[in-house]
């Protein structure tokens, strides 16, 4: 026992608020485990969801397990003592059913930590009956779940709300022997068990088969629920020690219609759907019991529909509100003016790419104009500083889009400059620079990742070119968390073997020819247009042939076919 260890947990406890205690016995009991530390967990709306959907069944009870910090964590290698809940230090043994909630596929390092320290078995086939069942949800889950194919016994494929409730009743007693129990889970929609597949790869090392064994259904379709005004999705604990912490979070929506060919969650929530001024109203009033400011969470939070009635009513019930980004082609001198008003200093726009051209390639809507009107727009209505994210190695990215990335930087700062002087203060202006990383059940899957050489020698120019004007800088992810990311992310089975070797310190070429992995086979390849995709065991429900086309599209620097920005109902979704 750790008494240090201990009264850290007791003295996160006492600090949070909307956590009521829930009494031990009787019920099925789910821990609950997000692979990151307190502070990044307690801000993640869907891990927060999961443990306040299942504390309100009579028959369950859930607790809270994260990667310890780094003196802590420490504390438990000195001390010996395991893993335990934060609600009533019990070990993960104790628990009916493990379950990961993972958003982020570099957080698949700290796994080996964490089985280590709950004294369980990482690999799913040294676990037997001895141990609960290890499930996996989060967006991880659905977007590629074959690297941890090997480790978790389930994936929940989709939505929560529309997954929890089966699984849960099928988990209740009379307990089953394991391999019937797996049998019964994969019968039941958006619940994917990886032992009941066999999966064959060529000598080049490409998949060639996934074969389901038994009941298992061919492909797993993705479950996504119709109507959000049926759950709440918020802040249901407060705690000031966490990344948002003066903030109570609130999803006004999910999903994106924009089409944007590079990114996997305007994909995978489709169709886009909104939660109505009606049944925000309520969660907006609980969140100001606890905070002056709402955070709205959304990925295109000024495309709902009811954005000025929702900021509106906030500011009616003296609250504020924050936004993580705006979108430039639809942001107005009103909402700046709600923004300032609510006591932002620092907004983001996202113009993704320097050049027209590459902005075609990925779809965005939108030109330089439009990128400085919204620029015009932040710096006219008085907020000081100014955040924009570009992406570096897009596909078919030559020097030349690099340089007209630095033009429009140039452009940019000078309506600041313009401004700032007009105000008696020059703000300052962040370009977040990140390497692009192909995503899953995205137009772009089939694209190559830009070599690491090149990615620094491009970022190398950008630093110094940019390092040359005033009040701007430039800021990047790691070029390295960046390609483990993107290994991670469109891996087979075989690529989560690479995990303890970098849970032990190796770096990632270390950790793949320790693991027998060919890193460029992963990276640095263009994907054949008929390759089957690991991720494939999901069906997302957008049509792969819809998807190839639209990367031929961005290769050819074309527009979106119409129904790829309606996206309901129209063919692209595949849905009912």
């Amino acid at each position: 026992m750790s008494r240090r260890l201990l009264a850290t947990a007791r003295r996160r406890l006492e600090a949070e608020q909307g956590a009521p205690p829930h009494p031990w016995g009787g019920r099925l009991r789910v821990a609950l485990i997000y692979p990151n530390r307190y502070h990044q967990a307690m801000s993640n709306l869907g891990f927060q969801w999961v443990h306040q959907a299942i504390n309100s069944r009579p028959d369950t009870l859930c607790e809270r397990f994260f990667l310890p910090d780094e003196a802590d964590l420490q504390e438990h290698r000195k001390s010996g003592f395991g893993l335990f809940s934060l609600e009533s230090a019990r070990p993960l043994t104790d628990f009916d059913l493990i379950a990961f909630s993972i958003s982020f596929e570099n957080d698949y390092l700290h796994l080996p930590t964490l089985f280590e320290l709950g004294r369980i078995p990482l690999w799913s086939a040294q676990r037997g009956d001895d141990y609960p069942p290890v499930l996996c949800g989060g967006v991880c889950a659905f977007l590629n779940p074959e690297p941890l194919a090997e480790i978790m016994d389930l994936f929940a494929v989709g939505e929560g709300e529309k997954i929890l409730p089966g699984l849960l009743d099928c988990l209740q007693p009379p307990v089953l022997p394991r391999r019937d129990l797996y049998d019964k889970l994969c019968r039941l929609p958006g619940i994917y068990v990886p032992s009941r597949y066999r999966v064959e790869y060529a000598k080049d090392g490409r998949l060639v088969a996934v074969t389901p064994l038994g009941h298992a259904p061919r492909r797993v379709r993705r479950q996504w629920l119709e109507n959000l005004d049926d759950v709440e999705c918020r802040s249901f604990i407060h705690t000031k020690e966490t990344e948002f912490g003066d903030l109570s979070l609130v999803e006004i929506s999910r999903g994106c219609g924009r089409g944007c060919r590079f990114c996997a969650a305007g994909f995978i929530y489709l169709p886009p759907r909104e939660r109505s001024a009606v049944a925000l109203a309520p969660q907006f009033a609980d969140g100001l019991c606890y905070r002056p400011r709402l955070g709205l969470v959304s990925a295109a939070v000024s495309d709902h529909s009811q954005i000025v009635q929702l900021q509106q009513e906030i500011q009616q019930a003296g609250g504020q509100f924050s936004v993580a980004s705006l979108r430039i082609d639809s942001l107005t001198a009103a909402e700046i003016a709600a923004l300032k008003e609510a006591g932002h200093r620092t907004v983001a726009l996202a113009p993704e790419a320097g050049s027209q051209r590459l902005r075609n390639v990925i779809n965005k809507g939108f030109d330089v104009q439009g990128i400085l009107r919204a620029v015009r727009l932040v710096a006219e209505g008085g907020i000081p500083n100014l955040k924009l994210y570009f992406l570096l190695g897009l596909p078919t990215e030559t020097r030349e889009d690099v340089d007209e990335l630095l033009d429009l930087t140039k452009k940019i700062r000078q309506i600041w400059l313009d401004a700032g002087k007009r105000r008696g203060r020059i703000g300052h202006l962040t370009l977040s620079v990140n390497p692009f990383v192909p995503k899953p059940f995205t137009p772009l899957q089939w694209a190559a990742m830009a070599p690491q050489a090149e990615l620094k020698k491009r970022l190398r120019s950008l630093r110094a070119a940019v390092g040359r004007l005033p009040n701007t800088e430039v800021v990047a992810e790691s070029l390295r968390s960046a390609e483990l990311q993107a290994l991670l992310a469109r891996g087979d089975r075989r690529c989560g073997r690479i995990l303890p070797w970098l849970a032990a310190g190796d770096n990632l070429r270390a950790a793949c020819a320790k693991a027998g992995i060919d890193t460029a086979f992963y990276l640095y390849r263009e994907r054949q247009g008929d390759e089957i995709f690991p991720w494939e065991i999901i069906d997302s429900g957008v049509s792969r042939a819809y998807l190839w086309q639209e990367y031929r599209n961005a290769l050819a620097e074309q527009p979106s076919t119409p129904c790829a920005l309606a996206c309901r109902r129209c063919g692209v979704c595949e849905q009912p």
